[in-house]
């Protein structure tokens, strides 16, 4: 059974997660880098609306939006230390702002608006297969024709099962994250191994088949780490 608080490692206290992309350890630069050059893609400024699901404190976000200003942009989250500080983030953004304290699942799954960009980052791992089958449908439903879901993460290899993979990202974690002080590695660690549980490729893709998108595209990959295009 998957733990009720996925989150919980950031509600309080949104530094470590700051800590860990300060060193780019996720490939935040390159991976949001795309995500720029997505948004600027999708359509002029001020004429398109994105949700934003799982958004924390929308440090790398912030930058692409204020480069492809939305007219709306919503963004959802349970940490509100996170949405706090998403607050001084967005400032200046020509947008109209709205900052939801609330379960990323239910919100998607409860929206009435139809929004062009469904936007995710690291989070949807947190989900188990049921609810990711339910993301995907609410996705689609709320999205509107030619919009886009821009999920940004971790993905398993096809036929890799969760244990082997979380043996070799918290090895990669431990190996590589070497500015992060020891205990707080542990609690990251100890994050990854009792909440995350990432998909492979092949099952996102089938769950996204399923729910009407017609298109799935790997925009970029680094390491584990996927920005994938999903569109209908």
């Amino acid at each position: 059974m998957i733990p009720s608080e996925p989150t919980s490692i950031f509600k309080d206290s949104w530094s470590l997660y700051d800590l860990i992309t300060k060193f780019n350890y996720m490939f935040h630069e390159e991976i949001y880098t795309e995500v720029g050059n997505l948004l600027r893609l999708k359509g002029e400024p001020g004429r398109y609306c994105l949700l934003d699901l799982g958004c924390g404190n929308a440090r790398y976000l912030a930058p692409c939006l204020k480069q492809a200003p939305p007219l709306v942009y919503e963004g959802v989250d349970l940490s509100e230390a996170a949405l706090s500080e998403a607050r001084e983030y967005l400032a200046g953004l020509p947008s109209e702002i709205t900052l939801t304290h609330q379960d990323m699942l239910a919100a998607i799954e409860s929206t009435s608006r139809t929004w062009d960009v469904v936007f995710t980052g690291f989070a949807i791992h947190h989900m188990t297969s049921d609810e990711k089958t339910r993301f995907f449908a609410a996705a689609a439903r709320c999205l509107a024709q030619g919009g886009w879901l821009i999920m940004v993460d971790v993905v398993r290899e096809e036929n890799q099962s969760r244990e082997d993979y979380l043996d070799y990202y918290l090895k990669f974690m431990r190996d590589h994250w070497t500015g992060v002080p020891r205990d707080q590695l542990e609690e990251a660690c100890a994050h990854v191994r009792d909440h995350d549980y990432p998909e492979s490729l092949s099952t996102l893709r089938a769950m996204a088949t399923e729910a009407g998108f017609n298109s799935v595209r790997i925009v970029i990959r680094k390491a584990q780490h996927h920005v994938i295009l999903f569109s209908r």
